[in-house]
């Protein structure tokens, strides 16, 4: 058996995380390839060593003096370094990054090289081989991921190898330069580098113990999901929902590998295995809740509309041509109202408004703002009856007014719009008649 392992910048923020993580990794001989992230923070005030590096380097940009600030980033790898025991020193990659800083590398090679030293410790501390990502995983010129070039090379240099450490976040465009993924890319390079040893399980380990149904500030201490499909997990993350940078899930997707997400310091707890699909029934009709605030919904209405052949094109051409993006699209027999988002859409409202009136010449034209969605997504919905009646009931019970219900055709989520001021309440409500009823 394959697993690859990726570990999160809170995972290794000290000697301490990074003994947790070796104890991990030792206790299954199948963990053979580690990607980890760059230290995180090792108390609530403390800085993420990528925003010291960031900090630093624009310093030096500046032109101004720099040296404490990169000190200050050498002192925390040498503190792990020495909490671990290690003879190892970093002192010419230290020399390295000044340079480099000095001559103005990119703010994506400063970012980077939390992640390049702490795989260099993080190999040296599990007599793993070091491959350094930028050998590894390619972008083009314009910065977009290669992914083709990367796979085929990442698994010829990884068939040698039987065990290895890739830094996550980063690769190289084809002068040299680094490139690096967005901010929680390592979850994509842990991703990448399971395609390309054909992984039988990727193993993301982070700070919680797996998915929760829904956002812990909201609901207090919320179940967490067992088993979660793809599609579901697209669902959630698209309202909101973080765990994971959801790009690291259309490669393991496609290779069907599963993704497990497991908690470092809670090592024991089962976590959530994250499946293209599954026989297993879920725990609750439901599997997860998710919303966002922020929304402006825009009502047009025009009799016989739905006779009208390409009413519904013309409408959304007139976002199109204002760069505006929707959400969602409930329609009634002469009516069709448009979910945008609100900051997006005020400052260009008359506009929308105006070709909306030259394209179909609506009756009448209603704006409501100060909204959010509540997305409620569940496989298990599709064979249960009265799910939505259930949703209205708790809302109804909690005073909280539907503005909008759209169910998706898969049966696999229903979305509820409400103000902006009941969505805390909306949640709540529709995890008790859900989740808490049947604990």
């Amino acid at each position: 058996m394959k697993k690859v392992v990726k570990f999160g910048g809170s995972s290794l923020a000290s000697a301490g995380q990074f003994k947790k993580v070796g104890d991990i990794i030792r206790a299954d001989e199948s963990r053979r390839y580690v990607v980890p992230s760059a230290p995180g923070k090792r108390f609530s005030a403390d800085t993420k060593v990528t925003d010291m590096l960031y900090d630093c380097y624009r310093t030096a940009v500046a032109g101004k003096d720099f040296s404490q600030k990169l000190k200050n980033i050498k002192d925390r790898y040498q503190e792990i370094i020495d909490g671990l025991a290690l003879t190892l020193s970093l002192d010419g990659e230290f020399a390295t990054i000044e340079e480099q800083f000095r001559q103005g590398a990119g703010e994506d090679y400063a970012a980077s090289r939390g992640e390049y030293l702490n795989g260099i410790v993080m190999a040296a501390y599990l007599g793993y081989t070091y491959i350094d990502a930028a050998e590894v995983i390619f972008f083009d010129e314009a910065g977009n991921f290669l992914a083709e070039k990367t796979d085929q090379i990442l698994s010829k240099r990884l068939e040698k190898e039987e065990h290895a450490v890739i830094p996550g976040f980063y690769g190289s465009r084809p002068d040299g330069s680094v490139k690096t993924f967005s901010r929680g890319g390592s979850d994509i390079t842990g991703s990448i580098v399971a395609k390309a040893v054909h992984a039988d399980v990727y193993e993301n380990w982070t700070d919680v113990s797996g998915f929760l149904v829904t956002d812990p500030r909201i609901v207090e201490n919320p179940e967490v999901i067992s088993t979660i499909t793809y599609r579901e997990l697209r669902e959630l993350s698209y309202m909101g929902a973080t765990v994971l940078h959801e790009d690291c899930i259309f490669p393991l997707r496609k290779e069907g590998i599963p993704i497990h997400v497991l908690n470092t310091n809670a090592p024991q707890d089962p976590g959530t295995l994250i499946v293209e699909s599954t026989c297993s029934k879920p725990r609750f009709t439901i599997t997860g809740i998710a919303g966002k605030k922020g929304f402006a919904a825009v009502t047009i209405e025009k009799s016989m509309m739905n006779s009208e052949v390409g009413f519904g094109r013309k409408v959304l051409q007139v976002f199109e041509e204002n760069n505006i993006s929707f959400e969602h699209v409930p329609s009634g027999i002469d009516t069709m109202t448009v979910f945008v988002h609100q900051q997006e859409f005020e400052e260009k409202e008359q506009r929308v408004i105006a070709g909306l009136h030259r394209a179909v010449q609506p009756d009448s034209i209603d704006l409501e703002s100060d909204l959010a969605l509540v997305a409620i997504v569940g496989r298990g919905m599709r064979r249960t009856r009265g799910t939505a009646g259930r949703i209205f009931s708790a809302l109804a019970h909690a005073h909280v007014n539907v503005k909008m219900i759209d169910q998706g055709s898969s049966e696999l989520n229903i979305i509820v719009g409400v103000e902006n001021r009941d969505f805390e309440v909306a949640i709540r409500a529709i995890y008790d008649i859900f989740v808490n009823a049947q604990l």
